[in-house]
């Protein structure tokens, strides 16, 4: 018998695709305005900011993503590589996550996929992602340099001193393991982040995401998510940021209508505890997604992230159908990234049924899973 019923299936593909399309979504809103101020939204768009997609990175039409919504891509490549693996009895996912991250990497240097290299899997290959779109140099130099093929560990971490957002707008697909135990999975955030990024905030940040996205996933609501994240929080050492952070975020839902002052009061968003709170602070006062979204996008700072993280979080509370269908639209890979969301619920379900390789199945999803090593 079936682990899962059809109805927790269909249940959690809504929520794998509403995260990952939502938070491509939120991302895509931003990168049109991702370096401009509040003020200068509003002169160049109206009192009301951005109201749907802008021009950005050569599609005049709009919806094209950032390096935000690469890497959670390659995050979901990486985690689907490590449940592959664990069938050989190897079991490591943040060594899988770090290959992931260096295939994500050749992305911001070569010219388009190398055929010659058969561990990139069919994601590798989409040449829609060798693109540059204003990657974070966290990611950029603790993935490059004599130094980028080392795995970081929580012990010796990729730039200590850093804790830009780009761990936190990668981590919703560790969310996504809801078998987990939630304690597992902010800990698997965590030492996927110090891949990149060492300092304390930048991968507790990282860890309060998932759980949030994790608890959301499980059916709970996004309040329940942030108060076990708390306290899972004050377990840690050099936590004070992020809870403070995430407690201003709180304090800010019960302050009044929410507005882009309120947004602004919270920070900017190049860092990961700032984004994390504008994120989770749009969410919670959101009328609808697309209010959310609008709300996450229109302030002076990291717009597509703070779009991202907030795009993941209504998407796995609404699932997809509840996605602005015009947006959907619009949104640049589209078809890759209901793919991989698929091919992620694939896995986590019926992993056993696609693993053998003397079969059809096995065959197909080694070569687009290749494990390495």
């Amino acid at each position: 018998m079936p682990l899962w019923s059809r109805a927790q299936q269909q249940d959690y593909r809504s929520r794998v695709r509403g995260c990952l399309l939502g938070g491509a979504i939120g991302d895509a809103l931003g990168a049109g305005v991702e370096f401009e101020t509040l003020d200068k939204i509003r002169d160049r768009h109206g009192p009301q900011g951005v109201t749907g997609y802008l021009p950005a990175y050569g599609r005049a039409e709009g919806g094209a993503v950032t390096d935000d919504t690469q890497l959670t891509l390659f995050t979901v490549d990486g985690l689907i590589r490590a449940h592959v693996r664990r069938e050989s009895g190897a079991w490591h996912p943040p060594t899988d996550l770090h290959l992931a991250y260096l295939r994500w990497a050749a992305t911001q240097r070569d010219w388009g996929p190398d055929e010659r290299r058969p561990d990139l899997g069919w994601l590798g290959r989409e040449e829609w992602l060798y693109a540059q779109r204003a990657p974070g140099q966290g990611c950029l130099t603790g993935l490059s340099g004599p130094d980028g093929e080392r795995l970081g560990t929580l012990e010796r971490p990729k730039n200590p001193h850093s804790k830009g957002c780009g761990t936190v707008v990668r981590a919703a697909p560790f969310g996504l393991l809801t078998t987990w135990e939630p304690n597992l999975v902010f800990q698997l955030a965590v030492e996927c982040s110090v891949l990149t990024h060492g300092h304390p905030t930048g991968y507790l940040a990282a860890g309060a995401y998932a759980v949030i996205v994790q608890s959301v996933a499980r059916g709970g609501t996004l309040e329940e998510g942030v108060h076990l994240a708390l306290a899972l929080l004050s377990e840690r050492v050099g936590h004070e940021e992020t809870t403070a952070a995430l407690r201003a975020a709180l304090d800010a839902v019960r302050a009044g209508e929410p507005s882009a002052e309120r947004v602004e009061a919270l920070g900017e968003g190049w860092v990961a505890e700032e984004a994390l709170a504008i994120a989770v602070y749009c969410a919670l006062v959101a009328h609808d997604v697309t209010s959310g979204l609008l709300l996450a996008v229109n302030h002076s700072g990291d717009s597509d992230s703070t779009g991202a993280v907030c795009g993941g979080l209504l998407g796995v509370l609404h699932g997809d159908t509840a996605l602005p269908p015009g947006l959907v639209a619009g949104l640049e890979g589209r078809g890759a990234i209901l793919e991989l969301a698929d091919d992620f619920v694939l896995e986590l379900v019926h992993g056993s049924e696609l693993h053998d390789p003397r079969t059809a199945a096995g065959a197909v999803w080694a070569r687009r899973y290749p494990v390495e090593g």
